[in-house]
């Protein structure tokens, strides 16, 4: 049974997807499919956080429409027929938003946020085997003391073993610092891993980007910076290259050069936004993608090639416009959900996960 209802984007969103006509442009009954695959386990929410460890994708803290933070845990399965599970409360941990997730060696963490008051700074290792949290070392290190921030980005690159967080605000200041974590390597309690301070993202300092994770390099790109003007850089991270070489730029996300192939890049700048990345995709000649939709852009939806570093419009996320939401890729099968409508966990607050199919037409999936 085919799907037919499409959400409704605001006038000055609408005007914008009619004003772009251009080579980049797409007729969005044509390219990619969204799916209605269900509602979170959990309270309706937005500025939650997600990490992925093997078959399942994470879920925790975050914020609802009547401004209550979070620091329950859910599971999510995309092969169950019951897809959500409720697992251990992090107790201890302050309930907060904004927060940051990564997974590095089979174990998920999570820092950072803001509790309603103060940014923060404290690190939680999460072990799905206990089912069970524990205190890991605060961002920061002796000589900088602890760095306190919310919006920030995380990614983690198994293969190096590290886990990465930089950018993001502290509410009067904006980022471009890093910072990598060594793990723990015994579960004894002084032993709590540690940060080390690495090159800053040679960018604008911002704060709401997007970060993910390709062949055990880490992405950069969106986010609002300095003044609140949405940034158009992007950028790479390389661990295995020398410190003043680990970052490389990338082609910028707006009509940047002189070139044709970004005359159309007018709707990919943005904040508040997700993004994951699929493999082995079909559509646009195939190949592997990442997937940047959602956030002030509205439900725009953009795809970016690692082989040729250019970005094509697909099939805007068909559900009312959101920022704040949670996007991540499990069993190469990506998924969108959460949000609302102010952002920051103002505006009505969603449940509903929604899956992406890349290489179907719109309406084919009921």
């Amino acid at each position: 049974m085919k799907r037919f209802h499409i959400s409704l984007l605001s006038l000055g969103l609408l005007i914008m997807v009619l004003s772009s006509c251009s080579k980049s442009s797409v007729n969005p009954t044509q390219d990619g499919n969204w799916v209605y695959e269900g509602d979170f386990g959990g309270t309706a929410r937005s500025n939650a956080t997600s990490f992925v460890i093997g078959n399942y994708a994470y879920v925790c803290t975050g914020i609802d429409a009547q401004h209550n933070r979070y620091n329950d845990l859910w599971q999510f399965d995309p092969t169950g027929t019951t897809s959500w599970s409720q697992l251990t409360t992090n107790k201890q941990m302050t309930p907060r938003s904004s927060a940051v997730g990564f997974e590095i060696g089979g174990k998920g963490y999570v820092g950072t946020g803001y509790d309603g008051y103060y940014g923060l700074s404290d690190f939680w290792q999460y072990d799905p085997v206990a089912n069970s949290w524990r205190q890991v070392a605060s961002l920061g290190d002796a000589n900088n003391g602890q760095r306190v921030r919310y919006d920030a980005v995380a990614f983690g690159l198994d293969a190096a073993g590290y886990g990465y967080v930089g950018t993001g605000n502290d509410g009067v200041n904006y980022y471009s610092d890093f910072w990598r974590f060594t793990p723990p390597t015994t579960s004894n309690a002084t032993d709590s891993g540690s940060w080390n301070q690495i090159n800053d993202l040679p960018g604008y300092k911002r704060t709401q980007a997007v970060a993910f994770t390709y062949k055990n390099q880490g992405f950069v790109v969106t986010g609002v910076g300095t003044g609140g003007t949405s940034v158009n850089d992007f950028f790479s991270f390389d661990p295995t290259q020398p410190n003043n070489s680990q970052w490389y730029q990338l082609r910028h996300i707006t009509n940047y050069s002189t070139d044709t192939y970004d005359d159309g890049y007018i709707s990919i700048v943005r904040s508040q936004a997700v993004g994951f990345v699929m493999l082995n995709t079909l559509s646009d000649g195939g190949g592997d993608r990442a997937y940047l939709t959602t956030g002030t852009a509205g439900s725009i939806t953009w795809a970016y090639n690692f082989a040729d570093s250019l970005w094509n419009q697909k099939t805007s996320y068909e559900r009312s416009a959101r920022a704040g939401a949670v996007g991540f890729a499990v069993q190469n099968k990506g998924f969108v959900g959460l949000g609302s409508s102010g952002g920051s966990g103002t505006g009505s607050s969603w449940a509903n996960m929604d899956e992406w199919y890349p290489d179907e037409p719109y309406n084919q999936q009921d």
